[in-house]
């Protein structure tokens, strides 16, 4: 007998895997900020979609923070507005992302391209374009 808990598996996936699948397939893109020495500080999933940004920050397996925040925000990890937030473990977090509803308006920036800018590496920013 080991002294780690096994995690709780559905089907072949953990728990974990599974809540991950279901927010790539709901359109979810995954970066991994790092800091100055190069070490990922957290998993960071993203979706733009209508005329809000979908953001879930997992550091651990119970320690998971999602928002939904106006697709306007300039920058998504600290957001001056929160539509909707929540934290917890990843179970709990994601299983409430899912049941979001879509917001159906455009998402545009400035520049009236729809998506926002995603922080990556330090200095570096990826554009993740509306779903």
């Amino acid at each position: 007998m080991t002294s780690q808990a096994e995690p709780t598996r559905v089907g072949a996936e953990t728990d974990t895997e599974a809540r991950l699948r279901g927010l790539m397939d709901r359109g979810y893109s995954f970066v991994h900020p790092r800091d100055a020495s190069g070490e990922v500080v957290a998993v960071v999933g993203v979706r733009a979609h209508g005329s809000v940004v979908d953001v879930v920050r997992l550091e651990a397996e119970d320690d998971v923070v999602a928002m939904r925040i106006p697709g306007g925000e300039p920058d998504i990890l600290a957001p001056e507005t929160v539509l909707w937030k929540e934290s917890g473990s990843m179970v709990a977090v994601v299983d409430k992302v899912l049941a979001l509803p879509d917001d159906e308006g455009p998402a545009e920036t400035s520049s009236g391209k729809q998506g926002c800018w995603v922080p990556g590496r330090p200095g570096r920013a990826k554009w993740l374009a509306a779903s």
